[in-house]
């Protein structure tokens, strides 16, 4: 007798759709951040997750309400190799003091012998030299999770004014979350949450740098100027490839 044998096949759709992030959106529409991103996680309602942190300016914020409700989600950290002293030291403060579970990604070798040599591609080709110190390696880290929370905040540029808190990553063809827990937050409930929860600023914030990235893409901010305009400054770049201006296909 001839038996029915299953046939072995790889899902290869997408882990989420735009109706599924749209339902997330409604479901938790007028929720608490606190409330709604405790419900995401202890109720594991996108699956496995991992936060993308450049602990920068910011960030202490996110990695404490999320810490708040599990510390063991891994946090991801590009150490691109350019980034100031500074922010190395705070990410180890941070790390030790919220009990971060961190997991440092680095650019492969190979590729930054044949397309970065001199380690001076930032200078004239700003978006390769993100491609291979962020990029790739963060696309790399994320094919084992569902869904990444990302710090990024309405008020910190045009480009990011009408993202909604849940959103499918359109990096790839994976169909992960891409969660913002802070993007209805402003500065003040930003300034706010350090004080009552006594968390530590960046050192750079004080002396004009309200958004971090590497040290040679990164100026100061002078007075009235959008927060992010000390990014690239002088390129026609305002993102690192992470995210994309635009990437706003429902609310």
């Amino acid at each position: 007798m001839n038996e029915l044998r299953a046939i072995d096949r790889i899902d290869t759709r997408p882990r989420f759709t735009e109706q599924d992030a749209i339902r997330l959106n409604r479901m938790f529409r007028g929720t608490e951040t606190e409330e709604w991103l405790r419900a995401v996680i202890e109720g594991s309602l996108v699956g496995d997750m991992a936060v993308v942190s450049s602990f920068g300016a910011e960030s202490a914020v996110l990695l404490h309400l999320i810490a708040q409700v599990d510390p063991t989600v891994p946090v991801l950290f590009l150490d691109t190799g350019k980034h100031f002293p500074e922010t190395l030291a705070y990410r180890d403060e941070l790390t030790d003091r919220l009990g971060l579970n961190r997991a440092d990604l680095y650019p492969e070798i190979a590729d930054l012998q044949s397309r970065d040599e001199t380690g001076l591609r930032w200078s004239y080709d700003p978006d390769g030299c993100c491609e291979l110190r962020k990029v790739k390696p963060l696309e790399k880290a994320l094919a084992g999770f569902d869904a990444s929370f990302t710090g990024r905040k309405a008020f910190q540029s045009a480009t990011r004014a009408n993202l909604p808190r849940f959103e499918v990553d359109t990096a790839d063809s994976q169909g992960r979350l891409k969660i913002n827990p802070l993007i209805d937050w402003s500065a003040e409930d930003i300034a706010a949450y350090f004080e009552t929860h006594g968390l530590p600023r960046h050192p750079l914030v004080d002396r004009g740098f309200p958004s971090i990235g590497c040290s040679p893409c990164t100026r100061q901010v002078g007075e009235g100027e959008d927060p992010r305009a000390g990014r690239w400054s002088g390129w026609d770049k305002v993102e690192c490839g992470i995210h994309k201006p635009g990437e706003e296909p429902f609310l």
